[in-house]
């Protein structure tokens, strides 16, 4: 259950939800998505069934004014419930628990969003957003107490859940990333990239960061360095920037492939945020070394210079980038230990004992049709 259908194109919290009810249908979990917003004949749906996701029978065109309605309809149908994201959990976990006692509510934050609140309110040292960050940090614990099982994507925000709630169930089910077949080597590749919505604050700081002070750092190293901006939102975030030799905006693309696969160095130059960074996992995923804060390497189980390089400042990432640029063998080794990183920790064989733990006795079987609900997970 989450606001929208996913669109793995779009940010890594898509691409967590696809790949997650991809996973769980692989699992032999039967999966409905249930959106609260959007519309009912969204062109994304496709993508579902492909997978074997269905879509709830009997909702309108409108999913936010059908959507209650049909679960309190439907939700004994399911043994488990995974709510997305706090904001929708906080509203909808306690109706599940009242209604319906016996379906097992999970709650997927996808990040503790207090916690990038607060350290976005840390950065700009704002009174406001402080105060903003302490009120999320209510919803959000609230929305936990009432879920039954709730996921994190790291061991840090495991341990920093149970400080606050030692009697919360928490379980890390991180990202999950597929790799490919094969990768292309440093040869045939060229230029920087950077992947982030410009909907998500993080991505607007740290893009204004790049473009003000770390690229034209890197440019007056490597002239002929070109960095791609792809997100959705990003032209109209940088409009009040002055533009910047060699920096090419994409904005929002059906396919990161073909861009991901052509480029050197990735970067994340983030400055606040919280939980795994999806953009640091697609790179990684595509065997590109990365450039990146401490704030945007933490959980992983990184190390700098081994698999990540780790840059607190902007002439420390603009000497990042010259070095993984001018040292071959560095670029190799850091683009091997990255994909290996992405096996180990953030793959499907990563994430399925945590779900099997989570989900342990629920009902499996194969998928209803797509019009149908039936027994198993929805989300």
């Amino acid at each position: 259950m989450d606001e929208r259908l996913p669109d793995p194109s779009r940010d890594s919290g898509s691409l967590r939800t696809f790949n997650l009810m991809r996973l769980m249908r692989t699992m032999g979990h039967t999966v409905h998505f249930l959106p609260t917003k959007g519309r009912f004949e969204d062109p994304l749906a496709p993508q579902l069934h492909d997978i074997g996701v269905g879509l709830p029978h009997g909702m309108s065109a409108t999913h936010s004014a059908s959507a209650p309605a049909w679960l309190r309809r439907h939700a004994g149908d399911y043994d488990a419930i995974i709510v997305s994201r706090y904001h929708l959990a906080w509203s909808w976990l306690p109706f599940l628990r009242s209604a319906f006692p016996r379906v097992l509510r999970i709650l997927d934050t996808v990040d503790l969003h207090h916690l990038r609140e607060s350290r976005e309110a840390a950065a700009k040292s704002s009174r406001l957003l402080a105060w903003a960050a302490r009120g999320t940090r209510r919803r959000e614990l609230a929305a936990t107490s009432h879920a039954d099982v709730t996921w994190v994507v790291s061991d840090s925000e495991k341990r920093l859940l149970a400080k606050a709630l030692p009697s919360a169930r928490v379980r890390v089910v991180s990202n999950l990333h597929q790799l490919p077949a094969s990768v292309p080597g440093y040869e045939q590749r060229r230029d920087l990239v950077f992947v982030g919505g410009a909907q998500h604050p993080p991505n607007v700081d740290a893009v204004h960061w790049l473009l003000t002070d770390i690229f034209p750092r890197v440019r007056r190293l490597l002239p002929d360095c070109r960095l791609h901006l792809v997100g959705a939102g990003l032209r109209e975030a940088t409009a009040h920037l002055a533009t910047v030799d060699g920096v090419h905006l994409h904005g929002h693309v059906p396919t990161l492939d073909s861009l991901l696969e052509g480029s050197l160095v990735g970067l994340a130059p983030l400055r606040f945020g919280a939980g795994v960074k999806g953009k640091v996992n697609q790179y990684m995923a595509h065997g590109i070394p990365t450039v990146g804060t401490p704030m945007a390497t933490e959980g992983m189980g990184l190390t700098h210079g081994v698999d990540v390089m780790v840059a607190e400042d902007a002439d420390q990432f603009a000497a990042a980038v010259v070095q993984l640029h001018a040292d071959p063998r560095l670029w190799r080794q850091i683009s091997e230990h990255g994909l290996k990183n992405v096996s180990r920790h953030f793959s499907a064989e990563a994430a399925a004992p945590e779900i099997v733990a989570t989900l342990s006795g629920r009902r499996t079987g194969p998928a209803p049709p797509a019009d149908r609900p039936g027994n198993g997970t929805t989300r």
